[in-house]
């Protein structure tokens, strides 16, 4: 297994192929360990490739705001509280146990795996539970250019066609995945300034409680707080040199 910075590829969606040198990209998802806070395939466990590509994928970021009320104004000032995980939302990932579609590089209907077996191989690597591990599976989401990392937050399967006997011919999976960031890429991503974090404080000549607030928090309105958790029984009365503990915000 070889590590990999997911970042860095997550972010490169154009690539530029040489004229007649194309191939069909198929969906892969993969399942990843993660050992020293980095990420990698585990190549000792089987892959899922699709036999359809999706229909197509949603790809959703979205952040969060926190709304404080300053009593005597009328509005409400919104301020930046969190980054949620990037969403995906694989469309219409079609299962054929037909046969009319073939696996890539198969000539007959020998390797061709029914609808059942391309589930259950589908839910071994996204979905199934890690017993050891007490979380659920870590994935890699490759299909061309496009990389993600993340877990499974649900499947839906829509079966389609069927033999007369009832056993499923064909089906449509919906796949929704959350990001995955190591501790390792989110200690690297973390603004050191951020008002999310704790922050030890020296106080310099000329600085007040109110502005050190306002340069943590962006907000000055938190000094009756600060005081408190600094057991500050006088919040005007701040040496220089002295140490104040900025708690992150809830």
């Amino acid at each position: 297994m070889s590590s990999i910075n997911p970042r860095y590829f997550k972010r490169k969606w154009g690539t530029i192929v040489p004229e007649g040198s194309e191939s069909k990209a198929v969906l892969t998802i993969s399942p990843c360990t993660v050992n020293d806070g980095k990420i990698s395939v585990d190549s000792s466990k089987q892959a899922f490739e699709a036999l359809i590509n999706p229909s197509g994928y949603e790809h959703t970021l979205r952040l969060d705001y926190s709304k404080k009320k300053v009593l005597g104004q009328p509005g409400t000032e919104t301020k930046y509280n969190a980054s949620n995980p990037e969403k995906i939302v694989l469309k219409e990932l079609t299962l054929d146990g037909t046969g009319v579609v073939k696996p890539s590089g198969s000539a007959s209907n020998s390797n061709v795996k029914s609808v059942k077996e391309q589930i259950d191989l589908l839910k071994e690597v996204a979905y199934t539970y890690v017993g050891d591990k007490h979380e659920a599976p870590i994935v890699q989401l490759k299909w061309g250019s496009f990389l993600f990392y993340g877990r499974a937050e649900s499947l839906k399967f829509d079966y389609t066609l069927f033999k007369p006997n009832g056993v499923p011919l064909r089906a449509k999976v919906t796949l929704s995945f959350i990001e995955y960031e190591s501790s390792e890429e989110i200690s690297k991503e973390a603004n050191q300034s951020s008002p999310d974090l704790t922050h030890l404080i020296e106080v310099k000549a000329g600085d007040t409680l109110p502005l050190l607030c306002y340069r943590i928090y962006q907000d000055c309105s938190y000094y009756t707080d600060v005081a408190r958790v600094n057991n500050l029984t006088n919040f005007r009365d701040l040496k220089p040199g002295q140490k104040l503990h900025f708690p992150p915000l809830n």
